[in-house]
Formats: structure tokens, sequence, C-alpha cells
């Protein structure tokens, strides 16, 4: 396995695991949480509300605002991306853009750094319209920036109406959600990996039930709770049972382990989990205190089962035969039990699964320790994300998840295990201790370094907050997709670090001919980095109302120049066709290129020109926009476009200040040859 803070377990006994240094990691696009809803403050509120990040306090972005006024406690009034999913036919790309603190990428041989490092990228979906008896367990940003509440059971033999009575009164509709609350009870039910290498860090026994629960490693010691996520999945990778994520991508300073990640994943092989029953029932319990399968068969009535990760399923196929024998391009069926992390189907039964597709892994692009910026070439370090392709063809409502892992090898990460792990009754001291003194010789004192065993191998997350994948149009069914963004918050570079300032993401984009364009961008109205400042300034320097996110696009000749040109002599909009549209016009008008220009330009405050068209929407009928868009909604769903071949600038009108940022981009499609 690479070397890394994530580790795999191997046969329950042996885990690889490595230590670390300090880094943080900010997801830009789509835009990272950080554990933040809709504070003023420049610090979040909350570090423990959703996830466990170990990132600076300041940064990330608050979730967007449907209109020009903040959500409050209206979720109706949040908005959430929406992303066309892949088809059978084409793909659809997201460009992720982050920044990570402390370096990675380039070979280990020829461009070493200080470090070892990986990046995982994951996702997690659920059908958006979920059947009213689950609608507890929805992926929602919340309107509370409180933890969940968790209250967990002494009772080994707690039946299910007990257990669904606990999981009600710890749920809250208005605060967040992503992992369920079985997940975390799972977590906190089953007892950790003791193969796991712990150097002298003493884990707490605290589930209730007689074991070190899972909720217990190295650099959580204590246990603590952030959100519903297990923190032993959190910190190793790939994980020794099912979780709820997907895989997409592990980038690596160490490719030669890319097929072990292939071969490791979720995606591409089960992972098993005892399964116990509700006595004199053939109903599951949704947790079992047993984390390997001779402890489990150890008692009677257990199961030992494997299960599969998936991203659907097909209900048409009820046996084997009618499954494995579909051939959808690229898709692999099987016919297997799914893991599904809710507590929503409680028999164990096989399904016909539509199997993820195997992990990419690639080495990471390269970025320079000890700063929190720009990889080479001055260009943000990014990943272009395949959107997965959903056959049932329903809208799913997501959650994306990056965590970095850093490390080092001031010992064998390899053969490294419990083993060695502090007792001095037993003669064993760890290979590495809490703030050891180090003697160089030469008759001086002895040197203390600055070594934290609890963060001595040390993983970094971020996760954006819930997104849409939603199914393609009819007319867009066999082309490309490519998604453009707005990135970075209100406020100066020091005023908005470790978050950035404004810009388009990607900032420059070249497709081909006959390919479509989704502009799409969502911001706050909350972004005041008032204090508390933490350990940066506070203040929102910028354009028009203070705290707010505003964003558009008007064409520009060239890069270098910051006047718009005229509708007259504008060439984007003339050349735009547009493909599928997030606004109705009235009697299903089409949007004329002067519609689709005046659109863009006010952030959809102006739907059309005249009323005849969009009735109240228009240019004709509604009172003017601000001219720094105060009045304009902070997001902005946008239109699927096809643009002819061309090199196209725009920029946006009111965050393009010339020497403190510059908000611009270029859309470049390439002619058919």
């Amino acid at each position: 396995m690479q070397r890394s803070g994530m580790a795999v377990l191997s046969n329950l006994l042996v885990v690889l695991f490595i230590q670390a240094t300090l880094g943080d990691v900010y997801l830009h696009t789509p835009r990272g949480s950080n554990n933040r809803l809709n504070e003023q403050s420049a610090n979040r509120q909350n570090a423990n509300r959703m996830f466990d990040s170990q990132n600076n306090n300041r940064g990330g972005y608050n979730v967007g605002d449907l209109t020009q006024n903040p959500a409050g406690n209206n979720a109706n009034l949040q908005y959430q991306m929406g992303y066309f999913m892949s088809s059978d036919a084409a793909s659809s790309y997201l460009d992720v853009e982050w920044t990570n603190q402390h370096g990675c990428g380039g070979s280990e041989d020829s461009d070493p750094h200080k470090q070892n490092c990986n990046l995982v990228l994951q996702f997690m979906c659920q059908n958006e319209d979920l059947p009213n008896a689950e609608n507890d367990d929805k992926i929602v940003p919340g309107t509370n920036t409180a933890t969940q509440n968790y209250q967990a059971t002494n009772n080994q033999n707690e039946n299910l109406a007990a257990k669904e009575n606990r999981k009600r009164n710890n749920l809250q509709a208005n605060r967040g959600l992503n992992e369920p609350w079985e997940w975390y009870d799972k977590c906190n039910t089953r007892e950790r990996n003791m193969g796991l290498f712990t150097a002298d860090q003493v884990l707490k026994n605290n589930n209730g039930q007689g074991v070190s629960a899972a909720t217990n490693t190295r650099q959580n010691p204590n246990g603590n709770r952030y959100g519903y996520e297990c923190p032993e999945e959190r910190d190793y990778f790939p994980y020794w049972h099912p979780t709820p994520w997907v895989d997409i991508a592990v980038l690596t300073d160490n490719t030669s382990m890319c097929d072990y990640y292939k071969e490791n994943s979720f995606n591409s092989r089960a992972y098993g989990e005892c399964v116990e029953f509700y006595p004199g029932t053939n109903i599951r319990r949704h947790a079992s205190p047993h984390n390997n399968p001779e402890d489990c068969l150890a008692e009677a009535g257990n199961q030992w089962i494997d299960f599969y990760n998936y991203i659907d399923k097909d209900a048409t196929a009820t046996n084997q035969n009618a499954c494995e024998q579909k051939s959808t391009p690229q898709m692999t069926y099987k016919w297997a039990v799914p893991f599904d992390p809710y507590d929503n189907i409680r028999t164990i039964q096989e399904e016909c699964l539509i199997l993820p597709p195997p992990i990419d892994c690639q080495q990471a692009p390269w970025s320079r320790s000890n700063h929190l910026g720009n990889g080479r070439g001055g260009t943000a370090n990014t990943y272009r994300w395949d959107l997965p392709y959903f056959p049932s063809n329903l809208e799913k409502r997501c959650v994306f998840r990056m965590r970095y892992n850093i490390s080092t090898d001031d010992y064998d990460p390899w053969t490294t295990d419990a083993s060695a792990n502090k007792d001095l009754q037993a003669g064993v001291v760890s290979p590495v201790q809490q703030n050891p003194y180090v003697n160089i010789g030469a008759d001086i004192t002895p040197f203390r370094l600055a070594i934290n065993t609890a963060q001595f191998g040390r993983t970094f997350q971020d996760r954006s907050h819930p997104f849409r994948m939603m199914p393609r149009p009819a007319a867009a069914q066999a082309q490309t997709i490519h998604n453009i963004n707005v990135r970075g918050k209100r406020g100066n570079i020091v005023q908005v670090y470790p978050a950035v300032e404004y810009d388009f993401a990607p900032t420059n984009l070249e497709i081909n001919d006959g390919d479509l364009v989704h502009f799409q961008w969502t911001g706050s109205n909350t972004h005041n980095n008032n204090n508390p400042g933490g350990d940066g300034q506070t203040g929102d320097a910028g354009e028009g109302q203070g705290g707010t996110d505003r964003s558009n696009i008007v064409e520009i000749a060239d890069l270098s120049e910051n006047f718009p040109v005229p509708y007259a002599q504008s060439t984007l909009w003339g050349n735009t066709t547009i493909v599928w549209s997030s606004y109705a016009l009235t009697g299903n008008a089409a949007l004329t290129t002067e519609d689709l220009a005046v659109n863009m330009a006010s952030s959809g405050y102006f739907l059309c020109m005249l009323t005849n068209r969009c009735g109240a929407n228009s240019v004709q009928a509604k009172a003017a926009v601000n001219n720094l868009l105060n009045n304009a909604p902070a997001s902005f769903a946008g239109h699927l476009m096809k643009v002819n071949p061309g090199t196209y600038h725009y920029a946006c009108s009111r965050n393009n200040n010339f020497s403190n940022r510059s908000q611009k981009g270029t859309l470049k499609v390439k002619a058919s040859k």
C-alpha cells in the first residue's frame, strides 16, 4: 500500500500504518464546507458539525443561497448545485479544484517531497425522492450549526423498537446530515481493529459495551464525535469493512501502488460484516460488536456476509442470470448483497447491482510544501471527475469528499503493527514517542523533537455541501458536457484565506465542437468574515453589499481588457444555442441570444427582454437590476449550451477589481477536422 496515514487491514491482524506531519486541504470546486453553514464570522462555528477535517477554522464556504437574501432557517431557500450525470454514450466532466498545505505530487525518486502523500476522492449519493420512511436519513446541509445528537445504548440485546426510538430522539431535522445515524451507531458498537499501530497513544474504551470501539483511533484517541462519521473509516484507506462512500480516485506520489488500490477498493471487491438478527426473527440488526468472521460466527445465529458497493440497482433483473448477462456499455452488473448504510433493508437478499467503475489511480499533481496555493505553472491543482452514470435515470442527492494524507519514513511502514505499541511492562517501546529528546553527541544538551504521536501520521479532509446529479435532457444524451463554475468568496486575499478570492473554475476550458457547456454558480449572502477571526484578518473587502457573493458573465474582447463589449459587438451569444435552460418562458418560448446575454449578465435577475416571453421577469416589466448586482440572486442555475468554434473571453463585471483580483475566463471551442 501507498505510504499513508490511511491503511489496509490484513486478516484483521496486521495493518500498514504510516506517520505524518501537518497539512490542511480545502475544496474550491465543488465548494468545500469545512463544516461551515451560514456563519457571518471568519471562523466556522462548529468543527464537529459533520466531519473531522483537522483544518484551520477559517477555511471553507457557506452553503449557497437561492435568492438575494440569506436563507436563514428556511432550507428551501438554500441552493444546491446541479450537475448533469454522464450517459451511456457520453461523459459529463467536473473539474475538482483544491489547495493542500503541506505539498504532494511528483515522483519519489526524481522529484522528492519532504513527505509521502496521497489524496483520496470519494462521493456518496442517494435518490433525491426518498420514501417517507427514509426522509430522516436525507443528506442535508441543515439550518443549524449544532452537531446531530447521539446517545449510545448499553443494552447489547436492544430490540428494534428501542433502537428506532433512540434514533428518533437523536436525529434533529434542522441539523446537517451526511452519513446516516446507523453508520455511526454501527461504528460505536463494533470493536476497533486491534492490529493497528497506535504508538504510545492510549485509546479510550468508551462505547459502553466493554470494547474499544472503531470510534477510537490513534488520531482520535478520545473517541470524539464529528457528525455521524466513523473515525476508523476516516483515518484508513482502503477500509476493511463496507462503507457508504464510492471511490473516485486516489492521487499518489507512488504509482507503483495503483494495482493495490484498484484491487482493494470497495468499488471492485466485497467486504464482510457480522450480521446479527433480533431474537426469534429474520430481521437483521444494523450493528454488531464483532469485526472478524471468527468472533462473529462463534455466536449462534450470526452470519458473516460479504457486501458489495454499487451506484445503482436494476430492479428488472430478478435472478443472477438475468442480472449478469446484461451488457450495457461500461457497466458491470453483479447479483450480490448490496451495502446500504441505512436500516431500511432489514433482510439479507441479493439484488442486481450496478457496480462502480474501478478507482482511478494516478500521480498526484505537484504542490509546494508549506504553501497553500496553486501548483506548477501557477494553475490550481485539479482532477477532472468523469461524473457517474446512473442507468435508473433518477435524480440523486450527493456529497463529495476529499481526504489528504501525509506521512514519513521514520520507521518501516510495512511491518510496524500493534506489536510495536508502547507496553513498558512487556518491554516494548514505540518506535516514535511524544516529543522525544534526541542526542546528537558532541557532549551537548539533547534536543527535543516536535512530534505528536496522535498526529504523526495524519489525515485531513474537506467535503462539499450537498449537490444534485440530474438526468440529462433528451436533447443532450450523446454530447460531452463540461461544467464551468465560480470559486472563491467575499473578501481580499488575507480576509478569505485559506479560501480563495473569486475566479471562474476552470479558468481556461478547451472543448471540442459539439460539446456542451453548463455555466452555473452559487454564493452566500453571509460571507461577512466578522469576528471571531482566529489567526487571520477579518473583513469583507469587495464591491457591493457587504458579505454577499455575486457573479455574472459579460463578454470581453481580450483577457488583458476590462471593459465588456456591447451586445451588438459580442460574438459569444450569437454563436450559442441553448440546449436546456433552468428557466421556463411563457408558452415555452425560446430564449433569444439577447435574452441569454441579459440573463447571464444579471445573474438570473432578468430572464428575458420582453414581457410577452417571460412576464414579470423581463427587462420591460421588472425593476432595474442594481449596478453592483446587490438585488440579484447569489446563485445561478444556468443553461446547457452549445457554442460554435472560436475563442471567447468573459469576466464578472462586479468582482474583476483590477490590481486586486481578476475574475476572468476563457472558453475555446476547437473546430472539427
